[in-house]
């Protein structure tokens, strides 16, 4: 895209454990799920150029909500506000399988709700292969007939001699073109613009 996109604002709205809780307000949304710790909120933290907009920590299973940011974006003269919406990572976390239980369930029924949900950022570690985990949520997106975009983070921790293979792996995990997997590193902001690029070309279709 020719024209640079600024993030306005940001800011937190709420946190909803169910589709009751989840904002009344409209507006159009990009998810965000992946492995616990897999880097869905510091990803977040990158593209609003906020450093503690969404929290993040070293223990798995850190965030137990679906969050919910609100966010302007400029382009050119044109403004648009979309929630980023961060869902609990799957996977392994110090919590009980009860709870794990429990997100999986209203995590499945705000996919299933209706909202307006442009696309889904599938977020996968660049270091290793997807795991059963990775592929069957992203198999679960696709059934729910949502877009979504592979983003394979923390892509500063590879060699530049050996990144693209490892994008080759994930490419062939998840039968992608190159096209839909997007490399990215939260601590260089690598993968930001063409990230931003991808969200408002999904509000003008």
């Amino acid at each position: 895209m020719a024209d640079e996109i600024t993030v306005v604002k940001s800011e937190y709205v709420t946190s909803a454990v169910s589709k009751k809780t989840c904002p009344e307000e409209t507006l159009p949304e990009i998810v965000f799920v992946g492995r616990s710790n897999v880097g869905k909120s510091s990803l977040i933290n990158s593209l609003t150029r906020r450093k503690s907009l969404a929290r993040t920590s070293g223990t798995p299973g850190k965030t137990q909500t679906i969050n919910f940011f609100r966010v302007e974006l400029k382009v050119a003269d044109n403004r648009r506000e979309i929630f980023f919406v961060d869902l609990p990572g799957y996977g392994y976390a110090k919590t009980s399988k009860t709870n794990r239980k429990l997100w999986a369930k209203f995590v499945d029924e705000y996919l299933s709700s209706g909202r307006d949900i442009k696309f889904v950022c599938q977020l996968v570690d660049m270091r290793h292969p997807p795991l059963e985990s990775d592929l069957q949520s992203f198999a679960n997106l696709v059934e729910k007939k949502l877009p979504v975009l592979v983003v394979a983070t923390k892509s500063d921790k590879i060699g530049k001699t050996v990144r693209q293979k490892h994008l080759d792996a994930i490419q062939k995990a998840f039968a992608l073109d190159a096209e839909s997997i997007l490399p990215y590193s939260s601590a260089k902001n690598e993968g930001r613009s063409e990230l931003l690029d991808v969200v408002i070309n999904s509000l003008i279709q």
